[in-house]
């Protein structure tokens, strides 16, 4: 082994290179000073996550903050919450026995206790997929009851997409724009009702007529009118039962407002009598 110039040459063959020499003499040891550097305190360097501790000063809060100096309950209150998707949510959020327990109330219209028992918690999860179901159950029965009839005379048979369309804008357009015509007149004569609970109680009034559709598939036309008929009727007195307490307070006029309301729904059933299954051969 052998040493030189600080370093230490290791004699073998197998090794190649260099290492420091152990310090002697005439090595110098350089002594750092103690730091001057700072430490900040780590409640400080904690972001918006945990909602307790201010981020730091340099954080890029672009994304969490409000863009031109709006505040964040100037964005989630006033009349624009009323068209964010946002302010609908809750009414989302119910169990299915939740839902099924109103699709019952719905089939005993003479109780009158659903706009009761669904005041503090309306839904419009139940009246969403009620619409979406008669839909298809409409578009479908009408389809296959037409296509009975020319299979039955021997005649050609084509299929009609408008079915489809026209229900969709039927049901999804009665029980939207129905109530809300509804309110504006309730908010007129001061009746204590919300727009929600009135789709609520529309969108559930509906379910009746998805099992007397599915019974109109019998080729019997006096049948079908008696069926869609009685839907009619239970759909009607559903609704204008639970709203009589409420427009009561109308004045004077909330025996044509009920009767108004009743003869709505009547005439919803004719519609889907005389567009659906009324086949023309």
């Amino acid at each position: 082994m052998m040493t030189g110039g600080g370093y230490t040459t290791i004699d073998n063959q197998k090794v190649s290179g260099s290492v420091p020499a152990v310090s002697g003499s005439d090595h110098v040891t350089v002594k750092f000073t103690e730091s001057n550097l700072h430490s900040f305190p780590t409640s400080e360097a904690k972001g918006r996550i945990t909602g307790v501790f201010k981020p730091p000063s340099d954080a890029d809060d672009t994304f969490s903050r409000p863009a031109n100096g709006i505040s964040d309950d100037t964005q989630q209150s006033g009349w624009m919450r009323k068209f964010m998707v946002a302010a609908y949510k809750p009414y989302f959020d119910v169990d299915t026995s939740d839902v099924l327990d109103r699709i019952k109330e719905s089939l005993f219209p003479f109780k009158a206790s659903f706009a009761e028992t669904t005041a503090d918690n309306p839904d419009l999860y139940g009246p969403f997929w009620i619409c979406t179901t008669l839909i298809f159950v409409a578009a479908s029965i009408g389809t296959f009851v037409t296509y009975l009839a020319h299979k039955f005379q021997d005649k050609e048979w084509d299929y009609d997409i408008n079915l489809v369309t026209w229900s969709a804008g039927l049901f999804y357009g009665y029980v939207t724009i129905v109530p809300l015509g509804l309110y504006i007149i309730l908010k007129y004569f001061s009746a204590p009702l919300g727009l929600v609970q009135l789709w609520c109680l529309y969108g559930y009034s509906l379910f009746i007529f998805i099992p007397a559709l599915c019974l109109s598939v019998v080729p019997v036309e006096t049948f079908r009118w008696v069926i869609v008929g009685i839907a009619g009727l239970m759909s009607g007195s559903f609704v204008a039962l639970n709203l009589r307490s409420h427009i009561s307070s109308a004045g004077e006029r909330w025996f044509l407002i009920v009767v108004g309301i009743f003869l709505l729904q009547l005439g919803l059933s004719v519609i889907l009598k005389l567009y659906f299954f009324t086949v023309t051969v």
